[in-house]
């Protein structure tokens, strides 16, 4: 009897070592993002030369505050440099609206407590206003040109300069409308340039005696 107490007591302690317990243990992991604002791409208006030019901007957003913040800054060193400079008085306003109009070119803004739309300041709007490529943009081919004329027979001319002076495209652009109804155009202009700075001339042949008139020059960067 002893002998079977004994082994009834041994046999318990025996399951108890031999058992094997499972843990499970869960982890979190915390995982930390940064979060980033996107900017916009945008234009402001300044005049060059008497009339409206648009250059390149980022903004946060693009409500009429953060536009108009932008063209209160003013041009840069470089944008001075080639003509850029902050209007004041009746081009100060239609730097504004087109400015603001930028999205809705046909649109009517406010500024001042009354309604403008850019056909109220065609006396201040270039004969061939360039909205892309803006100044010192970096392109590649093809090169898209886009904007507004008005000139003799709706057509003008362009040419894709390398910092040489190496012609990589010429041809003409004929808009929409012209002979004192302004137009729109929108061409792709090809090129293969080895890389490097250069920049495009657009201009009107005289139709009085064939020499240069209504120029500009936007200096750009190209790339492959």
């Amino acid at each position: 009897m002893r002998r079977l107490w004994f082994l009834a007591l041994l046999l318990p302690l025996a399951a108890a070592c031999g058992s094997t317990k499972t843990v499970t243990v869960t982890t979190t992991k915390t995982v930390t993002q940064t979060a980033t604002t996107a900017k916009n791409d945008v234009r402001v208006y300044f005049m060059r030369d008497g009339k409206v030019g648009p250059v390149a901007r980022e903004a946060e957003t693009t409500d009429r505050t953060a536009l108009l913040a932008a063209l209160e800054a003013g041009p840069t060193d470089a944008e001075r440099a080639i003509g850029l400079t902050q209007g004041t008085g009746n081009e100060r306003t239609a730097e504004e609206v087109y400015t603001l109009s930028q999205f809705a070119p046909q649109q009517a803004v406010d500024v001042g407590g009354r309604s403008y739309t850019r056909a109220d300041f065609e006396d201040l709007t270039p004969a061939i206003l360039v909205e892309a490529p803006l100044p010192f943009a970096t392109v590649s081919a093809p090169l898209r040109l886009r904007g507004t004329a008005n000139t003799f027979e709706a057509t003008f001319e362009y040419e894709l300069l390398d910092s040489n002076g190496k012609t990589l495209a010429k041809h003409f652009v004929t808009a929409t409308s012209g002979s004192g109804t302004r137009g729109t155009y929108d061409v792709a202009i090809p090129f293969g340039p080895p890389g490097g700075t250069g920049k495009l001339v657009v201009y009107e042949l005289s139709a009085a005696d064939g020499s240069r008139i209504h120029q500009v020059e936007i200096p750009l960067t190209f790339i492959s």
